[in-house]
């Protein structure tokens, strides 16, 4: 078992198992023998890694974090260009959760359970892509393709909340959808960010109108 401490599977099958626990039961439900056990080593394998819970806990978050700084600036940047974009980047975004539908669950626990240090966490890495998304989408009012009332941090934030609490749900409400259900779950959700993004498309006799109401 000593030699298990020693190979980088061990590390990575110890997040991955605690990613799946505490978005199952929750981190304080979860202690270190359970992450051992579903990885299949000692207790000690898994401290050899993480010294304590709050470092497994740590090294959850921040690999979702990961996953967040290579993916979603260029998936919510790339969406805003246009609605013929926005349709096949939203929907990467969704997939993007919903292929591990335990990282939206384990960031929403937190941010329930212990809100002081994870906005402390998100503050770091998130807040300058969020800030660079805002802008592209302030350029995309001048330009006359979104809405000029909407709130364009505000916007990604509220996007954000509504892709993670859909994939999280989704096996619960989801259930409510007859036919189709999970199609037609996403295809909605795409539809409710967009249509409060885009300006419907005006005509040439339209746009000075328009001009003309800034």
């Amino acid at each position: 078992m000593v030699a298990q401490a020693e190979t980088p599977d061990v590390k990575s099958g110890a997040l991955a198992a605690a990613l799946r626990l505490f978005a199952a039961r929750g981190f304080d439900a979860t202690p270190i023998q359970a992450v051992a056990d579903e990885v299949g080593v000692t207790k000690q394998a898994v401290l050899h890694h993480f010294p304590t819970k709050e470092h497994l806990r740590r090294g959850v978050l921040e690999g979702i974090l990961a996953h967040w700084n290579e993916t979603l600036p260029r998936l919510l940047l790339a969406a805003t260009a246009s609605e013929d974009r926005f349709d096949a980047v939203f929907g990467e975004l969704v997939r993007f959760f919903a292929e591990d539908r335990d990282r939206a669950r384990v960031v929403l626990r937190e941010a329930l359970d212990r809100p002081d240090e994870v906005r402390a966490l998100l503050m770091g890495p998130v807040r300058p892509w969020l800030s660079a998304v805002a802008q592209y989408i302030r350029a995309g009012q001048e330009g006359e393709r979104h809405f000029p009332d909407v709130d364009a941090e505000v916007y990604v934030v509220h996007v954000l909340q509504l892709v993670l609490t859909a994939v999280a749900s989704f096996p619960v409400t989801g259930a409510l959808v007859e036919k189709d259900a999970r199609k037609r779950y996403d295809r909605e959700l795409a539809r409710i960010a967009k249509a409060s993004l885009f300006l419907p498309q005006a005509t040439e006799s339209e746009k000075p109108r328009r001009r003309g109401k800034r």
